[in-house]
Parts: C-alpha cells; sequence; structure tokens
C-alpha cells in the first residue's frame, strides 16, 4: 500500500545558480576545506581534505585526495599556510 508524500521544503535546494550543461550533467564546485587527515596504510601515508561542495550541506561533505585536490583547486590551499 502507498501512502501519500509530505515532502520537506526546507530540503528543496536552489537551482537558479547551478549551469546545467546541454548532456544534462554540471559540474560540482567546491566551497571550502573543513578537515584534513592523514591514513597510515602498510607502505604510506596518504593524506585526504573534508571538502563542502557548493550544493551540498555540510552533513554531506566528502573526503577526497589531498594531492589531486590541491591540482585542481590550488586557491582552497593557499589561504590554508602551513599549518601541517
Amino acid at each position: 500500500m502507498l501512502k501519500k508524500c509530505i515532502g520537506d521544503p526546507s530540503l528543496i535546494l536552489p537551482t537558479g545558480s547551478i549551469k546545467i550543461k546541454d548532456n544534462s550533467s554540471y559540474e560540482e564546485v567546491p566551497v571550502q576545506i573543513l578537515d584534513r587527515q592523514v591514513r597510515r596504510l602498510r607502505t604510506k601515508d596518504v593524506a585526504s581534505v573534508k571538502v563542502l561542495w557548493r550544493t551540498q550541506f555540510v552533513e554531506e561533505a566528502t573526503w577526497e585526495a589531498e594531492e589531486d585536490t590541491k591540482k585542481r583547486y590550488p586557491h582552497h590551499f593557499e589561504s590554508r599556510g602551513n599549518a601541517d
């Protein structure tokens, strides 16, 4: 049996600022680096950063490889300085 769904208007994101391409895709843009962690593997250390994306909430931030993120978005790391 199906029930009527009552949506939560606070979860609706405004789509005016998102530029959708012809193939129905869009590029997600990082807003801020929230955190940094280094995970120890067997033979090496892997640095990750927690990235807050433009159209997502803080709870939906993702962990990305720091090296790749630095290459694609170097301007987010310039303001951090050498706090490592």
